[in-house]
């Protein structure tokens, strides 16, 4: 029996528990995962569908650690973070093996999600890429409105470094994303300067 869709099963069932719901009504977490599953595949066309997996588990449970359990700073946000890409990796490794896929695919995964390798690891910088791509994509103008507060000045840091962590390839794609103009205009300065 292929273990691979019923380790997809198990890892949406997982998203459907987010109580943050999309507007039509999906779970939260689910439309991340179709978003960053979307990309990878645009990215990696013959993505196995282990590296689909591991997009799926990108954001696996995140609702269950709310950023407001660490400390409300630079800090606590990092920490909160890197306690995340631990959790997830492990939840995606242990729904993964409960599917059936082998020990040595679950911790591949693992490592995939846990972002272990950036830049030298071709699966975990399709994950990047990514989320990266969909954070440009679909999140930014909202992000944007939530920090208004924010100087132009760390806009540009936080698209720099986003960019920064994206491959080649994906920052192609992200130049020919169709952004709002405000947005638009931020992406350009931030990547002429970085």
């Amino acid at each position: 029996m292929d273990p691979y869709p019923r380790a997809r099963q198990l890892i949406d069932n997982a998203h459907d528990a987010d109580p943050k719901r999309a507007a039509d009504g999906r779970a939260a977490e689910l439309v991340y995962a179709d978003r960053l599953e979307a990309w990878v595949v645009a990215l990696v066309p013959d993505a196995r569908p282990l590296l689909r997996l591991a997009a799926r588990s990108q954001h696996l449970e995140r609702f269950l650690t709310p950023r407001d359990t660490f400390p409300m700073d630079k800090a606590g946000y990092h920490a909160w973070r890197r306690s995340l890409y631990t959790k997830q990796a492990e939840r995606a490794k242990a729904l993964l093996f409960e599917a059936g896929v082998s020990a040595s695919e679950a911790e591949e995964a693992a490592l995939w999600v846990s972002k272990s390798g950036l830049k030298t690891n071709a699966g975990t910088q399709a994950l990047e890429d990514a989320a990266c791509l969909v954070f440009l994509e679909n999140e930014i103008k909202n992000f944007a409105a939530q920090h208004a507060d924010y100087p132009r000045e760390k806009f540009i840091d936080i698209l720099r470094k986003t960019w920064r962590k994206m491959s080649p390839a994906a920052q192609q794609c992200a130049l020919g994303l169709s952004l709002d103009p405000v947005i638009k205009a931020l992406v350009v300065e931030a990547t002429q300067s970085s």
